[in-house]
């Protein structure tokens, strides 16, 4: 059962802690992109949230959520636990396959940051279940022992003047093994804040997902 709070965000139950969550189901949605924050982000993050709107506009539900809980994020060390947040992206992943509102949407994870590592572990987890990854500005490093293991669709963004991530973005393009891509965004930075950098970010990531959640109608059937 969905439980619902004033201000429309959502309790996750897991198995030892409730996390907060805002779910947005749009008309006849066929696929649910699930939010995975960097470290210090949230539910309330203004680029995730600018993205997830831009989804919407596609005709795709989205969920984003707080991995960690308000006492879990002031813990400096617990931002950086990528196999805790990945567990948690993982509880809250079968949470989503069993509850009545999304049971049976095509599912794909948008990672940023750290965040990315843990969409992709969680990735190779699920194999076929997850049907995308789009990472932005990723840190894919840090899951390079389960990349090889992901088979979803993977779209890998990063800033064109972001250096450092773009290298570690390239040794995770060269170990994954299923269909991927890399798009350099020119004249952007980390966290793509020039103007229209994120509307990119937004409209790339919205092409991928409705080219791998969306099902396609046969027509010869």
């Amino acid at each position: 059962m969905l439980e619902k709070e004033k201000n429309n965000t959502i309790n996750i139950p897991l198995k030892n802690v409730i996390l907060k969550g805002s779910l947005h189901l749009t008309e006849n949605a066929q696929g649910l992109v699930m939010f995975s924050h960097g470290s210090g982000s949230s539910r309330l993050s203004p680029r995730n949230n600018y993205v997830a709107n831009i989804l919407h506009q596609k005709g795709l539900a989205t969920l984003l959520f707080d991995l960690l809980t308000e006492r879990e994020d002031d813990n400096y060390e617990t931002r950086f636990n990528i196999e805790l947040l990945t567990q948690r992206l993982i509880a809250t992943t079968k949470w989503v396959l069993q509850l009545k509102e999304t049971k049976g949407l095509s599912l794909g994870y948008f990672g940023s940051s750290t965040g990315a590592a843990s969409a992709l572990k969680a990735a190779a987890f699920f194999k076929n279940t997850i049907k995308a990854v789009v990472s932005r500005g990723g840190r894919p490093d840090l899951a390079l022992s389960e990349i090889p293991e992901v088979t979803a669709p993977t779209l890998f963004i990063v800033g064109g003047k972001d250096t450092t991530v773009i290298d570690l973005n390239i040794q995770a393009y060269a170990k994954i093994e299923c269909e991927r891509k890399l798009e350099i965004v020119p004249g952007a930075t980390h966290l793509f804040e020039e103007q229209g950098k994120l509307e990119e970010v937004a409209e790339l990531s919205a092409t991928w997902f409705k080219k791998w959640l969306i099902t396609k109608i046969d027509k010869n059937v």
